[in-house]
Parts: structure tokens; sequence; C-alpha cells
């Protein structure tokens, strides 16, 4: 993608400093510019000299041409799905949404380059039972009642784009969306691995069942999401099948392995498939807690990682094309590069390359 403009765009500006975490007041004291100033930019009533783009630059750690060029397609709450939305401030939801916004200007960039795989999601919209709906994704995804090995990996092969949030904060979860009929996922990998199974479990039922507009605050939105993704990760009959008569806390640290859940997951959903009494579950989640389960998993499973993202990085490196040169020609921090990739690790040698090759287009994964 190369610059198509001259003029400063004032929408670009506005996400850089929402990037940040910076209030206007904050970018103008960094700046060493007035507030007002900063203000009729993001209004796009005024247009800054250069030295003022430049200060603007320094300021966010954005490359000055960052602020030129394509229009990014900017992300607006009202069509995003946050998990736990309840727990963020203002700032911290607009900084996850312009993080959204960047992963699809990415995105874009990718598949200019890549055939990554085709939307396989179903429409269940018309679905009220976030059970059924687990049951018919999973009929349609020919999953059966099996466990499944690795989430992340499956919702790419249907055709999810995962990018991942590095915002260091427990506050923000994930959230989703829709663009162009293409279904995206952002994952906070400051949380467990087995939080991050059931974020994307929870994501994907909203998805699938509330593709058609929904209020992203609802609660019972949220709790119809919460109940596909139990039922989706934790299918009743192979619950059901797998659990012993007795129950008892080591039971559910021991079963939890099979499904890659929280122990509290788990527990949560014996109790809803009547495996477990009122009195049975309030006492497994108080020793879960005495444990230190509530704030994390003690034993928990390894991070997964994306399919995807070490299959278009490798073959970009092999035609001598590296992160720094990606973050170049997309005008990006370095930083928000590497935020937004999912499970990959840097190679060894990643250094520029003065020739980089044409790259091919790779099949789809």
């Amino acid at each position: 993608m190369t610059a198509k403009s001259t003029v400063f765009n004032h929408e670009k500006l506005k996400l850089a400093r929402t990037r940040r975490h910076l209030t206007k007041r904050q970018l103008a004291e960094r700046a060493e510019i007035s507030a007002l100033t900063i203000t009729r930019l993001e209004q796009g009533k005024n247009q800054p000299d250069e030295n003022t783009i430049q200060k603007l630059a320094n300021a966010l750690q954005y490359p000055a041409k960052f602020f030129f060029g394509d229009e990014l397609e900017i992300i607006t709450p009202d069509t995003v799905s946050f998990r736990s939305f309840t727990k963020m401030t203002a700032k911290e939801r607009d900084a996850a949404i312009a993080a959204g916004s960047l992963g699809l200007y990415f995105s874009r960039w990718i598949e200019e380059k890549f055939t990554l795989p085709e939307n396989q999601l179903l429409d269940l919209s018309h679905e009220t039972d976030p059970e059924m709906a687990a049951e018919y994704l999973r009929q349609h995804w020919s999953l059966g009642n099996r466990p499944i090995g690795h989430m992340i990996q499956l919702l790419e092969t249907y055709g999810i784009r995962i990018f991942s949030l590095s915002e260091n904060t427990a506050s923000v979860d994930a959230f989703s969306f829709w663009y162009d009929n293409t279904p995206f996922i952002f994952l906070n990998n400051f949380k467990t691995a087995e939080h991050s199974v059931f974020d994307a479990a929870h994501e994907l039922g909203h998805l699938v069942m509330h593709k058609r507009g929904h209020l992203r605050d609802s609660k019972s939105v949220e709790r119809e999401a919460n109940r596909f993704a139990s039922a989706f990760l934790m299918p009743k009959d192979d619950v059901c099948s797998r659990t012993p008569p007795l129950i008892h806390i080591s039971t559910v640290l021991e079963m939890k392995t099979r499904w890659r859940v929280s122990a509290l997951a788990l527990t949560f959903r014996l109790h809803k498939l009547n495996l477990l009494s009122n009195w049975q579950y309030k006492s497994i989640c108080i020793k879960l807690g005495q444990l230190g389960y509530r704030s994390g998993e003690p034993d928990g499973i390894d991070p997964e990682k994306s399919a995807v993202w070490p299959k278009v990085f490798s073959q970009l490196w092999s035609e001598k094309v590296t992160r720094q040169e990606i973050a170049k020609e997309l005008h990006l921090p370095l930083d928000e590069l590497n935020g937004l990739v999912w499970g990959v690790s840097k190679p060894k040698t990643d250094t520029p390359s003065q020739n980089a090759h044409h790259l091919h287009v790779i099949e789809n994964c």
C-alpha cells in the first residue's frame, strides 16, 4: 500500500493517540503544542505544518508517514462485540478498538499477497438456544462430540482472522466483528491459555449468533455467548459420559485437561448439566478459589499458537521480507505490528534486506 494523498488524515491522528492511551491534553503536553491545536487537527479543521507533524510523530512514536496516504477502515464501538465489556474503562475500550482498525489494515495487506481460508461460519441469528447453536456449528464442521485440541487453529481453518491484543491489562478480554463477510477475533495475550480458549469460543458465539446486530453491552447477549462457548468446548454428551458419579475437586482438576478449559469453567458446566448440586458447586468453587484458581490456572495448559501466522511469516522471511520492512511499508510502529500477531516468535535473524523478492501466493492452510 503506497501513499495516495498528501493531506493530513485527522482520523489517523486520533487512532494513534488512542492506541497510545493518551488524552488530547496528554498528547499536547508531550508534543509541546496546545490542546486546542490537537482538537482542531482531530476534527479536520486544521492542516498541520511539517514541524507540528514531526512533533506529533515523536510524541506518539508513530512514523510521520502514517498520518497520510491510504484511508483506514475505522472500527466503531457499535460494530464490535466485547467480552466483559463492563470491566473496561473508556480509554481501554477505545485503544482496543483502535487495534482492531490496525489489524484490519494489516489483514488487507496480507490478503493481497496470500490466499487465506475462506469464511465457513453459519449464520445462526435465528437460533435462540445457545446449546443448539453450538451443536449445529459442531455438526457443520464435522467435529462430533470430541474435545477441541487447538481452538485458535480450528477457528483459523474455518476462515476467522485471529489477532492478538497486547494491552497488558486484565480488563480487556477479547472482541470480535464482521467486516466484508470476514470474521475477526482479537484476543488478549495477557490472559491464561484456558481463558483465551474460552474467550475465543465466546467470540465465536457472537459471530454466529449475533451477526445481524445486537446491543454490545446487553447482559443477555453476553450470557448467550457464554453458554455457547461452554457448550461448544464441552459438549453435553461427552461431559456426561466422562463424569463419574462422585465428583471431588481432584476430579475437576483431572477432567479439565480433556477440554482445555479452566477449572471454574468446567465446574460451572457440570453444575448447569445438573451433575453437581448447588451445595457441591459452591463448595468446589470455594476450594478452587483457595487454591488460586480464581486469579489464574496454576497447572495450566501451554499457550495456543496460530497455524496461519507462522506460515505467512515463514514465506515472507524466505523472500527476505522482514517485519521491519513490513512495518515500514505500512508506516506502522514495529511494536504495533508485533502486538497484532498471535503466537509467532521472531526468527534469530530478522534483519532488513536491501533486495526483497516478490511474494508468492500460498494456498489455504
